[in-house]
């Protein structure tokens, strides 16, 4: 009889347990026992019923017991992947001393550092690699090894440290210090076309760097022959680019022209056609406007794509043969009437290929 006393409640204290247990999801009918009380309510809301009917927010030393046994765990885990730095005087905690270069930048991301090793574009002075990512990952064993053979130093580093070093952004656990990677900006060097070429893309004041590396991933991957930007209104080939453009701007070349104008009327004289782009808005157009798919290939092409905000230039318009668009699929609305020019890019770059092959 004494123990059942101890497992219920009179009726008023149940009605009071109810009532401060309103915002739970359980009712007092349903609790038995303090120790059911406990398991039932969260970490956050548990409360248990002690011996002089009052209401304690203290934790049962059992729950203090996981609780601690579980904070440990995670600062386990995290030290294991994230150990805290040595001070060394450098802001991202490695323990190296090639960072010593003040016009090295870092190149973050698998594919840059990669095609950034295997091209050879840039002076090369030191790799970070996360220690677990050198064992797991058949890709960056690879990279390890290409590193090693070219003489460039290789060194482990906590996540921590390479967070550091680009700046908190998605490295995959690999950095390279590097020299920068500005463009070509050779303009005699520009006009010398390679035998074979027939296909450049022309970039006027694209500022945003996600689009520059996506504009450069597209040319690579469907073959553009050249890529050629402005220099004046044009964002820097940094490495944020890079690693937007899966590391495709380690191996494209990118020109860069302060006349974008006289280097289309040269092209011109040498037997090219500009072709430029347009909303299907857009009215009195001097040229031809034609859908993307209706283009048939006859010579040579610059495809010349404009900036986000105001596209091509009065200048470069003039210069144009005809002009693309590319018809939407539904009734376009306001702010859903154009797309982002790197994915205009990507269709129209494929319609210009497909054209040429079915031409020969």
């Amino acid at each position: 009889m004494r123990g059942a006393a101890k497992n219920s409640l009179p009726a008023g204290d149940e009605d009071d347990l109810k009532t401060n247990t309103r915002g739970f999801s359980y009712t007092a009918k349903a609790i038995k026992h303090p120790s059911m009380l406990a398991n039932s309510y969260s970490v956050q809301k548990q409360h248990t019923l002690v011996k002089n009917k009052k209401w304690s927010t203290k934790l049962p030393k059992p729950e203090l017991r996981n609780r601690a046994s579980v904070a440990n765990e995670l600062q386990r885990l995290r030290d294991e992947d994230m150990p805290s730095p040595k001070r060394t005087g450098s802001p991202s905690g490695i323990a190296y001393s090639n960072m010593k270069n003040k016009d090295s930048e870092i190149v973050f991301g698998v594919s840059p550092c990669y095609l950034a090793l295997a091209h050879g574009r840039r002076a090369l002075h030191g790799l970070y690699v996360k220690e677990s990512r050198v064992q797991q990952r058949p890709e960056v064993r690879e990279i390890y090894r290409l590193a090693e053979s070219l003489g460039v130093t290789v060194q482990q580093a906590s996540r921590r440290a390479l967070d550091g070093l680009c700046g908190g952004r998605v490295h995959q656990g690999m950095c390279l210090e590097a020299s920068p990677l500005g463009y070509v900006a050779d303009n005699e060097r520009i006009a010398q076309c390679t035998p074979g070429q027939s296909l450049w893309l022309v970039l006027e004041g694209i500022q945003d760097p996600m689009n520059m590396g996506a504009l450069l991933r597209t040319a690579y991957f469907l073959g553009v022959d050249r890529v050629v930007a402005s220099l004046h209104n044009s964002c820097p080939l940094s490495p944020v680019v890079s690693k937007a453009s899966a590391g495709a701007m380690e191996a494209l070349p990118v020109y860069g022209s302060d006349d974008l104008p006289d280097l289309l009327k040269t092209q011109i004289a040498g037997g090219w056609q500009v072709i430029g782009t347009v909303g299907t808005a857009t009215k009195a157009i001097h040229v031809p406007v034609l859908p993307c798919s209706e283009f048939h290939w006859s010579q040579p092409t610059i495809l010349a794509l404009g900036s986000e905000g105001t596209g091509l230039s009065a200048e470069v318009l003039a210069l144009c043969g005809c002009l693309l668009t590319i018809p939407p699929g539904g009734e376009p609305t306001l702010g859903m009437d154009s797309l982002n020019v790197s994915v205009a890019a990507g269709i129209l770059l494929h319609s210009l290929v497909s054209s040429k092959r079915m031409k020969r």
